[in-house]
């Protein structure tokens, strides 16, 4: 029963990631559709309201995700390189993919609030521009998935032993 259940956790959580990657990535198919002015680095467009409304749901699951990993995954408390040292390499194994998990999570979840917020209606001016953010944003969100199920696979392998 425990593994239906750990398969299904790993399920959800790979699910919500994959379709957070493909609403960043529809984000900015939307994005591109609205006229905008270029030169250089400066960049003149107006809002997509359609790019705010998938870049926000991408982030709500990326986030939601990443809660749902870390709720369930446990709590690796190591405080010293000794103990770090002295841990079973499964235990490593879920540190490591736990550290990863939170870069790519900020990074990604970084990438998705500038790609929408770019996009929201008060927003209708000219500036620096924000390339590929929200795709950039979506793939991270695979790559999250990626690590999120590691984290809770090594977890949860640490935990039998």
């Amino acid at each position: 029963m425990s593994k239906l259940l750990g398969s299904f956790i790993c399920l959800l959580i790979v699910a919500m990631d994959i379709m957070a990657g493909i609403l960043g990535i529809e984000a900015e198919v939307a994005q591109n559709k609205v006229k905008h002015l270029r030169l250089f680095i400066f960049e003149c467009k107006e809002p997509s309201s359609q790019a705010f409304k998938l870049g926000f749901a991408a982030a709500t699951l990326l986030v939601l995700a990443h809660v749902i990993a870390n709720l369930l995954g446990g709590c690796n408390c190591i405080c010293t390189q000794e103990e770090l040292q002295k841990a079973s390499p499964s235990r490593q194994l879920s540190l490591a993919c736990l550290f990863f998990t939170w870069i790519i999570f900020a990074v990604g979840l970084s990438m998705l609030v500038i790609g929408t917020l770019s996009n929201h209606k008060s927003r209708a001016s000219c500036g620096f521009s924000h390339p590929h953010f929200l795709s950039i944003g979506g793939v991270l969100c695979f790559v999250h998935g990626l690590f999120s199920v590691a984290y809770y696979v090594s977890t949860t392998a640490m935990l039998s032993e």
